[in-house]
């Protein structure tokens, strides 16, 4: 059970460094490490917090971030779309 908790850790820390690196999305980080966007959320919301915390409020600035401007990228996004019909 260990060994589990040891990946999950280690995964953990990766998608994090990922995301501040990038300044990528949830939906970016899960697609770079091929799992669901809910298993990054969790990792980087609840997990993140017990392993490390100062990784955890870097990443939690990002989100943040991403979260105030999603409704610009998906506009940019519906716009694009419609250009290319």
């Amino acid at each position: 059970m260990n060994c589990v908790n040891e990946h999950i850790e280690k995964r953990t820390l990766e998608v994090a460094k990922y995301i501040i690196d990038n300044k990528c999305t949830v939906r970016n980080a899960a697609k770079k490490f091929n799992i669901s966007k809910s298993t990054v959320h969790k990792d980087v919301t609840e997990r993140l917090l017990l392993i490390n915390r100062n990784l955890f409020k870097l990443t939690k600035n990002i989100l943040s971030k991403n979260k105030k401007e999603r409704h610009i990228r998906g506009g940019i996004a519906t716009k694009n779309k419609y250009k290319n019909l």
